[in-house]
């Protein structure tokens, strides 16, 4: 059990360096990282991807806090919008996670693989939404949650990907949208964890350790040292190329994203 759990350290390692460096959101690296160790501990494929979505999901807790902290005490988080699309983003979650539940491995991985592409593409080109408005009342900020929340737990992810470029497109200075966003992710990680605990209660081929479709040993491994990484890839992103950082990590997506995508056949 202690080499397992050495190995889902590793990969937490990796990820919190990564999320730290390229300022993406951690799920992004840790839902394939998962699936990988998953392969080589011969877990179930039926379950492989469940797991590595609610698993995704329970670390994002812990990692959330010290960063929507961080960016509190530099006055960086929209508190008010907080309060106003947190309802939907834990109606949307929770019900994307009882969504996800019911799917196949098959087709959450090719969900997750056109995600992929898509944030490969987005990073490769650095393309970025043209602020153009201001932010929706509260029915339009509900429904914004709600849309946040459900793709959000399909892919495991703390919902930066989505919820900044929304911000920004509605006049939010790009860095309180990067903090108000990490506020977000608390939430979502929320909903997403107990949706994915719940539905994966009575699911058949778990392996041992595992609580619904939360995979103990990787969570533990994880959090150990996602959570001490990232500081380091925030201060190397002040002195490396990031841009170019970027664009060789976009390359590793698309190869990630295609490796998935190949395994579905």
């Amino acid at each position: 059990m202690f080499s397992v759990v050495l190995m889902y350290m590793g990969a937490g390692a990796v990820a919190g360096l990564l999320a730290g460096l390229l300022g993406i959101g951690g799920g992004l690296v840790i839902v394939p990282m998962l699936v990988f160790c998953f392969s080589l501990e011969h877990i179930s494929p039926a379950v492989t991807m469940h797991l590595a979505l609610g698993t995704s999901m329970a670390s994002i807790i812990f990692t959330s806090v010290s960063s929507f902290r961080a960016h509190h005490k530099r006055g960086a988080v929209e508190w008010p919008l907080v309060r106003r699309i947190v309802l939907g983003i834990f109606v949307g979650t929770f019900l994307g996670s009882c969504l996800a539940a019911r799917m196949s491995t098959g087709f959450l991985k090719g969900f997750f693989v056109i995600f992929l592409y898509y944030v490969a593409s987005q990073m490769l080109l650095n393309k970025k939404p043209k602020p153009s408005r201001q932010l929706p009342g509260a029915l339009g900020t509900f429904a914004v949650g709600n849309l946040i929340g459900a793709f959000s737990s399909l892919v495991g992810i703390g919902g930066g990907t989505l919820s900044v470029p929304f911000m920004t497109w509605c006049n939010i200075p790009v860095h309180r949208a990067i903090g108000t966003s990490a506020a977000i992710g608390f939430p979502i990680a929320i909903a997403g964890t107990v949706g994915y605990l719940v539905n994966g209660w009575n699911a058949e081929y778990l392996p041992p350790h595992s609580v619904g479709f939360i995979y103990l040993p990787a969570l533990v491994g994880l959090v150990a040292t996602s959570v001490l990484t990232a500081p380091f890839g925030v201060r190397l992103a002040h002195s490396l190329p990031v841009n170019r950082l970027k664009k060789v990590f976009a390359i590793l997506l698309y190869v990630v994203g295609t490796r998935m995508l190949i395994s579905l056949f």
